[in-house]
C-alpha cells in the first residue's frame, strides 16, 4: 500500500510489480457508497496498472482493504484537498462517482444544489444532465475544455434496458441503445433498434420504457432510505470505464452510449452512441430511424433536458 503525503508519483513509482504496462486510473470519491465497490472492480481490471483512490475522508482505509489481495494493480490512497493534485497527476482516466445518494421522494434534480458544488469534473455524479454542463463550463474557464474527453456515464440505463428486455423475451442477450439523458423522461430506450431485432407490443413498449426510466426510483424506494442503486451503478461505471480504456488502447469498434457535447439535436449535450478511442468520444452517432412512440418520447426528453442543461450552465455562471 502507498498512501501519499502530497508528493507526486511517477508511473514507475506506482507500478504493479512484474505486471504488464497498463493505464493509470483515479477514482475521486473512492470512499463513497459507489466509490468503494467501483474501486474493488477497477483493481481487478487487467487494463489498470495503477489505481489512485482519492477522497476527503477514509481514503487510507479503503486503500488498505484493496492491497491485501490480487496484486493486479498498485493502489495508492490520497486524502484531502492538498493531495488532490497528486492524485490526478499523470492519470489516463478519472472516474468521479461522488454523489449524495437519493432518498425516497427525492428526484435527481433535488440533488442539484447538494452535488453541483463538488462536481468539478463529472462522469457519474447526479444529476448528470446538469453536472456535465457544469464540468464543461469549468473546463472552459480554465482554457482546457475538450468536449471529446468529457463523458457523462449513462451506462446504467443501458444495463437496465438490456436486462429488462431479456425478461420479456427468450433471447438471453440484447443491445438496447438508450439516448437522451439520465433522469426520468430524458431516458429514452430505442426499442425499435434493439439488436438482435425484436418486436414488442404497445403494452410491452410502454412497460419497458417506464421501467427503464424509473429503474433508479424503484431501487431507492425498495431501500427505504438506505441508499440508491450503488452496486449496479458501480458495475455500470466499471463497464463504461473498461470501454474507455479499450478505446485509449486503440481497440477498434468500441461503441457505447454516453452523455456528451453533441450536435445530434439542437441541444448542446445529448446521450447517444459514441465511438470511443484514444481521443475520447471520437465519433458521435446519429439517432437513426425512430418509430412514432420514440419520436413523441424524444420531444418530451428534449424539453426536460433543455431545462436541466440550462440549470447547470446557470449554476456555474452565478
Amino acid at each position: 500500500m502507498k498512501v501519499e503525503d502530497g508528493s507526486t508519483l511517477s508511473r514507475t513509482d506506482c507500478r504493479a510489480k512484474g505486471g504488464a504496462p497498463g493505464f493509470k486510473v483515479a477514482i475521486v470519491g473512492a470512499a463513497g457508497r459507489i466509490g468503494q465497490p467501483l474501486a474493488m472492480l477497477m483493481k481487478m481490471n487487467p487494463l489498470v496498472s495503477v489505481l489512485h483512490l482519492y477522497d476527503v475522508v477514509n481514503a487510507p482505509g479503503v486503500t488498505l482493504t484493496l492491497v491485501t489481495w490480487t496484486p493486479v494493480a498498485v493502489v495508492c490512497g490520497f486524502l484531502g484537498q492538498p493531495q488532490l493534485e497528486s492524485a490526478l497527476t499523470g492519470i489516463d482516466l478519472v472516474i468521479i462517482p461522488t454523489v449524495v445518494p437519493r432518498k425516497p421522494g427525492m428526484t435527481r434534480d433535488d440533488l442539484f444544489n447538494i452535488n453541483a458544488g463538488i462536481a468539478v469534473v463529472n462522469l457519474i455524479g447526479n444529476p448528470v444532465n446538469s453536472t456535465v454542463p457544469i464540468a464543461a463550463e469549468v473546463f472552459k474557464k480554465a482554457g482546457t475544455y475538450d468536449p471529446k474527453r468529457l463523458l457523462g456515464v449513462t451506462m446504467l440505463d443501458v444495463v437496465r434496458a438490456n436486462t429488462f428486455v431479456v425478461s420479456t423475451s427468450r433471447t438471453s442477450l440484447f443491445d438496447v441503445p438508450v439516448v437522451g439523458g439520465h433522469a426520468g423522461v430524458t431516458i429514452l430506450p430505442l426499442l425499435s433498434q434493439v439488436k438482435p431485432p425484436c418486436s414488442f407490443t404497445k403494452e410491452e413498449t410502454e412497460y419497458l420504457t417506464n421501467r427503464i426510466q424509473n429503474g433508479g426510483t424503484e431501487v431507492v424506494e425498495a431501500k427505504a432510505g438506505a441508499g440508491s442503486a450503488t452496486l449496479s451503478m458501480a458495475y455500470a461505471a466499471v463497464k463504461f470505464a473498461d470501454a474507455c480504456l479499450r478505446g485509449l488502447r486503440g481497440d477498434a469498434g468500441v461503441v457505447e452510449c454516453a452523455f456528451v457535447a453533441s450536435e445530434v439535436t439542437e441541444l448542446p449535450f445529448f446521450a447517444t452512441k459514441v465511438r470511443l478511442g484514444r481521443g475520447g468520444a471520437e465519433e458521435i452517432y446519429q439517432l437513426g430511424p425512430l418509430n412514432e412512440y420514440e419520436r413523441v418520447g424524444l420531444e418530451k426528453a428534449k424539453t426536460e433536458l433543455a431545462a436541466s442543461i440550462q440549470k447547470g450552465v446557470s449554476f456555474i455562471k452565478k
